[in-house]
């Protein structure tokens, strides 16, 4: 039994602050990406909604208020909340759908509608919700942790802040050739050093924003999508979504400590390397035969840190291959050929959906002019809150 599905379409709604609702947006993206597949609404069997968690009672039952602004139709439904891994979550629930013949043709749909400003903690006592406590006992805001981790890479490795401002100025150059992007300027490292202190070292422009967008998949059998015509679909090989190993020995958002390793010796690797591994591990794939890479940049100095959790390079390299160019369109492996969050901003439920979409067009070839020569396989990567793993790896 194949354990791939095919990726039959890809849709999204471009981002920005457009002061409408995550449903609006939502059901456009899904629009788009079944035109794109070619599949009629009526054909499809599921819908798997990630959860926008802010934007009211409807959030929370994703999968359903998607379904009903298309037009009730008898669909089955499932609703994913995984912070800002729900998207990669939602694809997993679709794939495992289709391959237990539960359904032929699953639309994942994840959007959102962000607050103004950096995120915050919803009104109300938590005191066993760490995101709560690192807020309301440390003001460790989401600025205040990446802050921190760049402090750890520059002490550890030697990573400077004109290689944050250099990740900034690629992934805005990309960004400004994709027009589902928030942000379509190419910037300048003076024009990054010269940005407001937001979590000292990093500057405004080292740091994503919260936006308003959409994305959603057509996912099927493979079966379904060569009766459709489809003979050589873009596949989903992987999807990895494991949790931490205990002890967990690295500060890691929203966790304001680590687990004592007295007893317990730490695994080789850290939570987020663990997660690549498990994708490779699947796949049957190294970082070595990967074409390109999205990944989950919400600062600068954290997309630094991907480069080596995926494998493209050794411990403490990731500056090293920033600089060679590896990264950057037409590099070995470029990285965040989409523009990254870095020009789009989070729309949380939306971001890991919106990383295959890339992955998709990439490996179709249709990406204009940001397109990846040859692109073959792929790796998306990101990281919820409370330890949910992220990474799908698609190929052609």
């Amino acid at each position: 039994m194949t354990s791939e599905v095919a990726v039959l379409g890809a849709g999204m709604h471009p981002w920005g602050k457009w002061g409408r609702s995550f449903v609006e947006y939502g059901t456009a993206a899904a629009r788009a990406a079944l035109a794109d597949a070619g599949v009629d609404w009526r054909d499809v069997g599921s819908v798997v909604g990630a959860d926008t968690v802010r934007g009211g009672y409807p959030g929370y039952v994703a999968g359903a208020t998607f379904a009903k602004a298309l037009g009730w139709q008898g669909a089955r439904v499932a609703s994913v909340y995984a912070a800002c891994a729900s998207g990669a979550q939602a694809i997993n629930t679709a794939r495992t759908q289709i391959l237990a013949g539960l359904a032929d043709v699953v639309l994942v749909v994840g959007a959102d509608a962000a607050p103004k400003g950096l995120f915050r903690p919803a009104g109300g006592d938590r005191h066993d919700d760490p995101d709560w406590l690192r807020f309301r006992l440390l003001g460790a805001t989401n600025p205040t942790y990446f802050g921190l981790y760049a402090r750890r890479r520059m002490a550890l490795h030697g990573d400077t802040l004109e290689d944050f401002a250099q990740v900034k100025v690629k992934n805005a150059a990309a960004g400004a050739l994709n027009p589902n992007a928030r942000y379509r300027k190419t910037v300048t490292a003076d024009e990054v050093a010269a940005s407001a202190v937001v979590a000292d070292p990093l500057r405004l422009l080292d740091i994503c924003a919260t936006s308003d967008g959409a994305a959603a998949l057509v996912l099927s059998s493979m079966e379904f999508a060569r009766r459709h015509g489809a003979s050589s679909p873009v596949r989903i090989r992987a999807v990895s979504t494991v949790t931490p190993t205990y002890p967990t020995t690295v500060l890691d958002l929203p966790d304001i400590a680590t687990d004592s390793a007295a007893v317990v010796e730490p695994t080789d690797g850290t939570f987020r390397s663990s997660i690549a591994h498990a994708a490779y591990e699947e796949a049957g794939i190294g970082p070595d035969e990967l074409s390109l890479a999205e990944v989950y940049d919400l600062s600068t100095a954290l997309e630094l840190q991907w480069y080596e959790d995926l494998g493209l390079c050794g411990e403490g390299e990731g500056a090293k291959l920033l600089r060679e160019g590896a990264t950057a369109p037409g590099g070995r492996i470029p990285v965040n050929p989409s523009g990254g969050l870095a020009s789009f901003g989070e729309a949380v439920p939306a971001q890991a959906i919106a990383q295959v979409c890339e992955l998709t067009w990439q490996l179709r070839g249709t990406a204009g002019a940001r397109q990846v020569t040859g692109a073959r396989a792929g790796i998306t990567a990101n990281q919820g809150l409370f330890g949910h793993g992220s990474a799908v790896v698609a190929v052609r």
